[in-house]
This record gives C-alpha cells, sequence and structure tokens, in this order.
C-alpha cells in the first residue's frame, strides 16, 4: 500500500469516526446542533480525499466541472437553507433527500452507460442495479412528498386496482433487472427503460399515500437513500459513501418503524391502506357542540392554575407563533409561579423532531420538553392543558372507539386534565380526516383563531391580570 492509499484510507476512516459521531449527537436536541457540525465537517473531509485519491484521473476540465458543481450546489443550500421557514422544512428535508437518492442513482446509470459495472463482475453490477432502482424511487417519490407537503398536489389520486398496479410495475421493474443482469455488456435503452420505469413506481408508490402519513413516508425514503448511497460506494469502490450510506439507511431505517410504532400501524399498512387521503376534509365524528371562550378566559384559568402542559402541533408552526408562546409561558412562570411543560407526540408536525426544532428554534429549554412516555401520567394531575395546532395526536377516539382508523394509536392524554384549552383555526379535522372527539369533551374549550395572535392575545390577558 502506497503512501498515498494509506492516508485516503485513514481519513476515510476518520470521516466514518465523525459521522457517527455527528448521528449520535444529534439523537439529543441539547447537542443536535453540534452533531450535524461533526458530520459536517466528517463529509467535507470526505469530499476532499475523494477529489485527491490516487485513482481518480480526471484531468483539469473535469476538476472544474466538479469545483464549479459543488459550488452551485453548496451556494443553493446555503441560500434555501437560510430563507427557509420552519413550515417549509419538511418539505426541504424531502427535496433534498430525493436529491441524494436521485444522486446515487445517477452513479449508477453511469457505470451502467460506461460498461464499468458489467466489467467488475456479478457483484457489482446487482448492487448497481439496486442501487438505481432504489435511488430512483427515492427521488421521484421525495418529490410527490414535496408536492403534498408543499401544497402542489392538494388532491390525493389514488387510481382503479392501485395495487394491482403497482403490483404489475414492480414485477416489470425487476424482470428488466434480470434482463441487465444477465447482459453480456452495456445495453444503454434497456438501463434507460429500467431507470424510467423506477421513477414511475415512485409516483405510483407514493401517489396514494394520505398527508397524514408523510412524515413516516420521508423517513423511509431517507432511509432508501442511504442504501443507495451505500450500494453505490461498493460500486466505485468508495469506503466513505458505504460506511456514510449505511449509517444513514439504518438510522433511517428504525426512525421509520418507530415512528409507525408510534401511529400502531405497519409500514405496509403506511405504504398502502391509503390512510387519510382526504387531508383536511370534514368527517363523521362525535356530535355535539364545540365550547369556545376567548384569548383573555383561558389565559385568567391558567393564571390561577397550578400546572400546566402545552401539546404542540403543526398549526403552531403554520402561524410561526412559537416565539409567542414562550413569552406567554415566561410570563406564566415568572409572574403566576405556574409550572409549565411542553408535550411532543413522537409524530406531530409534518417531520420527525419538528416540534422539538420548532420550540428550540424559541428559547425553550430542553429539559421542558417531554415525550409522550415521559409525560402521558402527568396529564390527570395536571390543573389545565393548552393544544396549539395539534388535532390527530390528541384525539381519544384512538383509545375509544374501535371502528376509528386510528383506534390503537398512542396519543397525548389530553382529555384527562382538569381543564383542556384548544387554540384551532376553525371546525375541520386533522391532517388523517378524522374528527377529534377531544374539541366536543366536558372539559373542553375552543380558542378558535390564529395561533400567533392567540398568544399575543393570552400574554395581554395576563397583562390585564
Amino acid at each position: 500500500m502506497s503512501f498515498w492509499e494509506f492516508t485516503v484510507d485513514a481519513s476515510y476512516f476518520v470521516a466514518a469516526v465523525l459521522f457517527i459521531i455527528g448521528l449520535k449527537r444529534m439523537g439529543s436536541p441539547k447537542t443536535a446542533k453540534s452533531g450535524i457540525k461533526w458530520a459536517g465537517i466528517g463529509m467535507v473531509l470526505a469530499t476532499v480525499v475523494t477529489l485527491w485519491h490516487p485513482m481518480m484521473d480526471a484531468g483539469f476540465f473535469r476538476y472544474v466541472l466538479i469545483l464549479l458543481a459543488i459550488g452551485i450546489g453548496g451556494a443553493g443550500a446555503w441560500y434555501t437553507g437560510k430563507k427557509v421557514e420552519m413550515t417549509g422544512m419538511p418539505q426541504m428535508v424531502a427535496l433534498y433527500n430525493g436529491m441524494g437518492g436521485g444522486a446515487a442513482a445517477a452513479i449508477a446509470l453511469i457505470e451502467m452507460y460506461s460498461g464499468r459495472a458489467f466489467d467488475h463482475g456479478t457483484t457489482v453490477l446487482i448492487l448497481a442495479v439496486l442501487g438505481a432502482l432504489i435511488g430512483g424511487v427515492s427521488f421521484s417519490g421525495s418529490l410527490i412528498a414535496w408536492a403534498k407537503l408543499e401544497g402542489k398536489m392538494s388532491k390525493t389520486i389514488r387510481l382503479p386496482a392501485q395495487q394491482m398496479i403497482n403490483g404489475g410495475a414492480a414485477l416489470v421493474i425487476v424482470l428488466l433487472g434480470l434482463w441487465i443482469l444477465t447482459s453480456t455488456g452495456s445495453a444503454p435503452v434497456l438501463v434507460t427503460i429500467f431507470f424510467l420505469l423506477c421513477l414511475v413506481f415512485g409516483v405510483l408508490l407514493t401517489n396514494p399515500i394520505g398527508g397524514a402519513d408523510m412524515p413516516v413516508v420521508i423517513s423511509m425514503y431517507n432511509a432508501f437513500t442511504g442504501l443507495a448511497v451505500a450500494f453505490e460506494g461498493f460500486v466505485l469502490g468508495n469506503a466513505a459513501m458505504i460506511i456514510a450510506g449505511t449509517v444513514v439507511g439504518a438510522a433511517g431505517t428504525l426512525l421509520t418503524l418507530l415512528m409507525a410504532n408510534g401511529m400502531n400501524r405497519s409500514i405496509s399498512n403506511v405504504l398502502f391502506a391509503g390512510f387519510g387521503v382526504d387531508d383536511g376534509a370534514e368527517a363523521d365524528g362525535p356530535e355535539g357542540e364545540m365550547k369556545s371562550v376567548e384569548a383573555f378566559d383561558a389565559a385568567a384559568s391558567f393564571a390561577y392554575s397550578d400546572s400546566l402542559i402545552i401539546v404542540p402541533g403543526y398549526g403552531l408552526a403554520v402561524a410561526q407563533a412559537q416565539h409567542k408562546l414562550w413569552e406567554f409561558v415566561q410570563m406564566l412562570e415568572k409572574e403566576h409561579d405556574v409550572d409549565v411543560k411542553f408535550a411532543i407526540h413522537p409524530v406531530a408536525g409534518r417531520m420527525p423532531g419538528h416540534m422539538n426544532v420548532l420550540l428550540a428554534e424559541a428559547g425553550v429549554p430542553y429539559d421542558k420538553i417531554f415525550d409522550l412516555e415521559e409525560i402521558n401520567a402527568e396529564f390527570p394531575n395536571a390543573d389545565a392543558a393548552l393544544v396549539i395546532g395539534a388535532n390527530d395526536v390528541v384525539n381519544p377516539a384512538a383509545r375509544t372507539d374501535e371502528s376509528s382508523p386510528i383506534y390503537g394509536m398512542p396519543i397525548l392524554d389530553v382529555d384527562k386534565a382538569r381543564e383542556v384549552y384548544v387554540v384551532k383555526r376553525g371546525k375541520g379535522t386533522g391532517f388523517s380526516g378524522v374528527q377529534n372527539a377531544l374539541f366536543f369533551g366536558d372539559n373542553t374549550r375552543m380558542v378558535f383563531g390564529d395561533a400567533k395572535q392567540v398568544c399575543t392575545d393570552l400574554a395581554n390577558g395576563l397583562k390585564q391580570l
């Protein structure tokens, strides 16, 4: 082994360690920011070393193109990362994740078009085909997820015999993949048709899935992208890609399973049940009348409470009300000595950890934020609960109504608090399309209005008191 080869391998090892350290630190809100930095340093190291790899003889012109591409991509990512609102973060994650899958698929296509994947034996060719398949599905599927979250696709379209169509498309893709594997050399037309069908399959697979399941879908495609990158790492003989892709694939798979368990559903149910396809529509549900109050009355109730548990949801993010909410909470704690805690459901928001990031942005201390398992036992002893923009994750029908499509889903036991106040813009349903029995409870009062304005009114109410 030459000195340069040893240096490259050692650098890839260091990059892998940085990836793992970064991922580990991302597991806690307290260390997530530093974890991103550690993983970013590892990625920069792996990229620089790859450019100086002894086996890479790209030539001056190709180096210029590579650096130009890095510059354009980096500048675009920096700009969009700075400009994106918190409500747009899930869409950006889905879009960038799709780009990763598309890049992995592009590598596979180049290797098959050039014939190099065929020259390196059956194993490498199999991994190239799998990388193109998984990366292509992740690319087109993530774009559909982005379009749904961005509101570009407001209506979910389900084709007649949808699952039969999906099954037929999958069968054709498998047969084409086997045809490629048995080819004696590069077959550009066959490879092109194979990849286009992979893109179509990603659309067919994602389009029928309702908006309520988008967080799980984004996590699943994140795992797909990681696997595709790992496979193409084997194709290129690049250890950094293998390690990074494997880590991302494993983490994404575990997160997907955890989120599906958080909704008491299987992955197959998420992909094929069409749950929540009528997003936000009015639905049959409990009968009765929603009892509404003004923000001042809610503020007075909170001021004379000993304990308050706040449940944030996507509506809080849409209204960008997190800063006003935290201002109100600080007043409650300092002037009225109220014990305030925040309760987070695993699938609250539009992506994993969405609510945690939202609250951290407002400066809420990490020790005030609790997961479902940590906080649920405290609701029966809480004087009051405040739900802002959350719906399905606090619906008691998940515990009591066996006919409900969300029956069995773990929820935050908000209804067990002495008093419940729900901030909501209107009387519509949540992302699942299921009416919320909590809104009609005897101990529930609705505060209708934009979350940011309501939080402002709550703070003003405390000042008047």
